[in-house]
């Protein structure tokens, strides 16, 4: 199939101009940093909401705390599908990345696409991160806000680096949003009696609910309970 542009004039190679044209401007140690951030900075800030959320969700009651937690489960394997589903798309499309349709494109690292594929629709960044935050919103909402800004983000910088167009973008955070949400009633379905089980085993269940804690007795009263049986009648005969 014929690439999604050719070079010519249209709104795709329009915005690609203007957002990775910024970079031009920039001082290199921001077009550094953001070719770094682009490529692992937002995923790795997408993990560490995961964390959060995890270490949230086991403080929940059990019904609350497995169901986040099959939600948690199912984020990545769905990002993972999402990725799947996009090697034949990727195939199917042929598009061509930026750098090999469009002049004076400013590619931050062009050791960032070497060794991968030659095609830009969809982005797979762009489709990972917007997967893992919609995977995020089901098990929180307001967590699940803050990784599709953070996916949002992770979409401009793959631009800004100039690996590719707007429309890819797009595409990806589609992609990752509708593989997850499409499939997470069959998921959630699949993977709730699982996580069921294991909150329920001695060893396992603290990966889905914190311990409880013993609250220390007063000193009188875990007296009492340690006392010998009857200990406490014959002080008071005795009285």
């Amino acid at each position: 199939m014929a690439g999604l542009t050719t070079g010519g004039p249209n709104l795709d190679v329009s915005l690609l101009d203007e957002i990775n044209g910024l970079s031009r401007h920039a001082p290199g140690a921001v077009d550094r940093a953001v070719g770094i951030i682009g490529e692992y900075g937002f995923l790795a800030a997408l993990v560490l909401l995961f964390l959060w959320c995890w270490r949230g969700l086991r403080r929940q009651d059990e019904a609350a705390a497995v169901e986040s937690f099959a939600a948690l489960v199912w984020a990545p394997l769905g990002a993972a599908a999402a990725l799947l589903v996009n090697i034949p798309l990727r195939e199917f499309v042929g598009r061509p990345r930026p750098l090999r349709q469009q002049a004076g494109v400013e590619v931050l690292d062009p050791g960032l696409v070497l060794g991968r594929s030659e095609f830009s629709f969809v982005s797979d960044h762009a489709t990972l991160a917007m997967a893992l935050a919609v995977g995020l919103f089901v098990a929180n909402r307001k967590l699940g806000y803050l990784g599709i800004g953070v996916a949002m983000l992770e979409g401009l910088c793959r631009i800004y680096m100039g690996v590719h167009y707007p429309t890819d973008v797009i595409g990806g955070l589609a992609l990752g949003t509708a593989v997850v949400l499409l499939f997470a009633p069959l998921a959630m379905a699949l993977l709730t009696p699982v996580v069921r089980t294991v909150v329920r085993s001695p060893r396992l269940g603290v990966l889905v609910r914190a311990r409880a804690r013993a609250v220390p007795l007063p000193v009188d009263l875990a007296q009492a309970q340690t006392a010998p049986p009857g200990r406490g009648h014959e002080s008071d005969l005795a009285a």
